[in-house]
């Protein structure tokens, strides 16, 4: 039997502690603090959202994953909480629940989308891949992809893009079992990359293989330039939070090296946090030769400049920040700071809107 997902909240994930800072309208513009974008608007386009995961967006209607299994439908200013129906029920493990989301190109003419959730049955603990229908305003589980992505109490990935090749990817995180990274046979620690159909393209690194590259702790991010270089952001042990370059068949390191660490026929990161910081690093876009990096422990919207090695704060001071959307020159994010590890403001979670200049 199918279950509906229920649209109450999960308890670790009810907004508490809210700040004493005035109400703010839900349209209203301030300007943000930081240097990067002085003078500039920033303007709340939702609020109270429960814990968003992934943004996706068509034409100027916006369509948000919530961890707790809904999703939110943002149109002409009005919200609309959508239910969702899963084939197997939602885990509520840490970190877990409905995370990556992208719209199939033909959205518009086929109402179907990509999805990527963590479930919980008799065999155990999982994550799956697989397309939902719109249908009804309500989201129904078409057809499974991919299947037993592992899953542990935590490093879920769970980030879904197409690619500018027209492929579905996918970051799994190594389901807090580092040995899978570095196991050509596990799907866990991996950037997966898929037909849209679910299929194994017959150009990936490995043979039958849906692995494109390995050695991954928990990967969250996504962005390609546009020669189509792709980009990976991913979560350290504690520190040395990673912005990789990826290419197809290449080793990262993971548990063997990590942050500035060297080893032959391992590839290490562009960017590094380093030792002493982090910045939990999530969503990702890339614009004007820049990336621009959802930060969770970071509370930031971190810019890097990939040939230059230079990086700097472009938002700061709304909390964790869980992904981003850019298009055109608008950069589009989402705060998650009712996931259970944030101080929640008031209204929160929001969807915010900042132009790159």
């Amino acid at each position: 039997m199918k279950k509906i997902l229920a649209i109450s909240l999960l308890a670790t994930l009810l907004i508490a502690g809210c700040s004493e800072n005035e109400q703010q309208d839900p349209l209203e513009e301030r300007t943000s603090s930081t240097d990067e974008q002085e003078n500039q608007k920033l303007a709340i386009i939702a609020e109270n959202l429960v814990a968003p995961w992934s943004i996706a967006k068509v034409g100027s209607t916006f369509y948000m994953t919530e961890r707790t299994g809904n999703i939110v439908k943002i149109e002409n200013g009005e919200t609309e909480r959508q239910s969702v129906e899963l084939e197997k029920e939602l885990a509520t493990a840490s970190e877990a629940g409905l995370l990556g989301f992208v719209l199939a190109p033909d959205f518009l003419e086929s109402n179907r989308a990509y999805a990527y959730y963590t479930y919980r049955d008799n065999a155990g603990q999982f994550n799956r891949m697989i397309t939902l229908r719109l249908e009804d305003n309500g989201w129904q589980e078409e057809n499974l992809l991919l299947d037993k992505i592992p899953s542990g109490s935590y490093h879920h990935g769970g980030r879904l893009k197409i690619g500018p090749d027209g492929k579905l990817y996918a970051t799994a995180g190594d389901a807090s079992e580092p040995g899978l990274a570095q196991d050509t046979d596990s799907l866990g620690g991996k950037i997966l990359r898929m037909n849209l159909d679910g299929s194994v393209p017959s150009d990936n690194p490995f043979q039958n293989s849906y692995i494109y590259s390995y050695g991954h702790r928990n990967p969250q991010g996504l962005a390609w330039s546009p020669d189509g270089t792709l980009y990976a952001s991913e979560h350290g042990n504690s520190a040395n939070d990673e912005i990789n370059q990826i290419e197809g068949g290449q080793n990262y390191g993971w548990p063997t090296i990590e942050g500035h660490e060297e080893q032959e026929g391992m590839v290490s990161p562009l960017f590094t946090s380093g030792e002493e910081a982090t910045w939990a690093p999530s969503g990702m876009g890339y614009y004007n030769g820049n990336l621009y990096v959802a930060a969770l422990r970071g509370t930031a919207i971190i810019g890097f400049n990939p040939e230059t090695g230079k990086q700097w704060e472009v938002i700061t001071e709304l909390g964790r920040i869980r992904d981003v959307l850019i298009e055109d020159n608008y950069l589009y994010f989402i705060t998650n700071n009712t996931d259970g590890r944030g101080a929640p403001q008031e209204n929160d979670d929001k969807l915010y809107r900042i132009e790159l200049k």
